[in-house]
């Protein structure tokens, strides 16, 4: 829906019967004690089915019902912030050690969220830009283009016609994040939807800390000028341009950016699905090894494409995260050593980055470098290399599973692996998605030593 000033009344919209975003931790907490309740006795209602139909069934089968990985998922949409993020992080991060059903729940909040009701909208805008806002703007659509875990996005005409993109946070998720996250992990630990023996309070740890990052829109905002600077020698990207004067803390006020989903040109030609993957693989290289600062965060809604321009649309910064220069050359040599088929340099890389702990078994050892040996299979080829007719993703889905069912291996990665290779997976089923045809190899080669 659209509005012009004078702005009609916000009750009459249909979009008042949004739920509310809980703001007060207090209010966030009851929720998830709801939830847990809800599965109790989502619980309770399996086994006595079960049991009248002559089954016995387990403590994880009991849990794991459709039912309550539905509750999870649909109460975990309804608060937003940070509990709705940790699932998102378990979707993608640990969604292979997750039962199938509670994965496939969990994947849709990825790009699925409820938006704030007219109400609570207007009070937020009134705290960010003052009762008067209306008069800022020609036109301002009540209805947002978009709605995911920190905030939801606003299409905006300015009084001097300027064309704007509105990211605009919900209330209460910065001061909820550490507690949600410790809530989130302890209901899901209860319910035993984590696996037994990951030790989950490093990822917990880094969540909080990425999470306070991504809701700082005046960080995301320095980051889209970086990266701006950055790209400026290269005409195959572009990217929104900062509104400073109605960008705060809140509320990050950006140039709007048209083009299509970047899943949309899968019926494009294949040379154009194959610009649009090369560019976006380049990109990761640059990010690694000249800018050390990479967008982490995969979602496929980051990006969008021009095809008139034949530019890619770089989108939400507010996952980006610096890396060490110690990091950033040891993927170099990680990579390098997967090229010219040398498992030592690999193996030294390896440990450089945090991968092995000091009791890791010879033959885990070894089933690492072959899980990274496969994860370079594109670098490796020889010539354009073909994701659509490739098997990659589901080798290294299941090479890595069976790795983390080892006795005595599983760790959680560190931090800087974690949250790149969730970037790389991510590139690679896009890459699928689009049917591309890379020559990865080339690409990596200037960085070669």
């Amino acid at each position: 829906m659209t509005t012009t000033h004078p702005t009609p009344e916000l009750e009459n919209s249909k979009a008042q019967d949004t739920a509310s975003v809980p703001a007060g931790r207090i209010a966030r907490l009851a929720r998830l004690g709801s939830l847990a309740t809800g599965v109790a006795g989502g619980m309770l209602a399996e086994g006595a089915r079960q049991l009248a139909q002559g089954n016995r069934p387990s403590m994880g089968e009991l849990l794991m019902t459709p039912a309550n990985a539905k509750r999870v998922a649909d109460e975990l949409a309804r608060l937003r912030g940070a509990a709705m993020k940790v699932g998102q992080l378990l979707s993608m991060d640990a969604g292979d050690l997750l039962p199938a059903e509670l994965a496939e729940i969990f994947g849709r909040l990825r790009a699925d969220a409820q938006p704030m009701p007219l109400l609570q909208l207007s009070k937020v805008l009134e705290e960010n830009w003052g009762k008067d806002w209306k008069t800022k703007f020609r036109q301002f659509s009540l209805q947002p283009l978009a709605a995911a875990s920190i905030g939801q996005v606003h299409e905006a005409h300015t009084q001097d016609a300027r064309h704007l993109a509105l990211k605009i946070q919900y209330p209460g998720v910065r001061a909820s994040i550490d507690s949600d996250v410790d809530n989130v992990a302890t209901l899901l630990r209860l319910a035993g939807l984590i696996p037994k023996g990951l030790d989950y309070q490093p990822l917990l740890d880094e969540a909080k800390r990425q999470l306070h990052q991504e809701a700082d829109y005046l960080r995301e905002a320095d980051y889209m000028r970086q990266y701006q600077s950055l790209l400026a020698d290269s005409p195959h990207y572009t990217l929104p341009t900062v509104c400073e004067e109605l960008t705060t803390p809140n509320i990050l006020a950006m140039s709007f950016m048209g083009g299509v989903p970047i899943e949309a040109i899968s019926y494009a030609s294949q040379t154009e699905r194959d610009q649009v993957m090369t560019c976006l693989l380049a990109l990761l290289f640059r990010e690694i090894f000249e800018f050390r600062l990479i967008q982490t965060d995969p979602n496929f809604a980051n990006y969008r494409y021009d095809q008139r321009n034949q530019q890619l649309i770089l989108l939400d910064f507010g996952a980006t995260r610096a890396y060490p220069a110690a990091i950033a050359e040891a993927y170099r040599q990680l990579m390098q050593g997967a090229v010219e088929y040398d498992r030592a340099k690999m193996d030294t890389a390896a440990a450089d980055i945090g991968f092995f702990q000091a009791a890791i078994h010879p033959k885990q050892r070894e089933a690492v470098i072959d899980l990274f040996t496969q994860a370079c299979e594109p670098l490796r080829w020889q010539g354009v290399y073909d994701f659509g007719a490739s098997s990659l993703a589901g080798r290294i889905r299941d090479a890595g599973l069976v790795l983390s069912m080892e006795q005595g291996y599983w760790h959680t990665p560190p931090a800087d692996a974690l949250f790149l290779h969730r970037k790389l997976g991510g590139l690679y089923l896009l890459a699928a998605k689009l049917r591309a045809k890379v020559d990865v190899r080339s690409l990596f080669l200037p960085y070669l030593h």
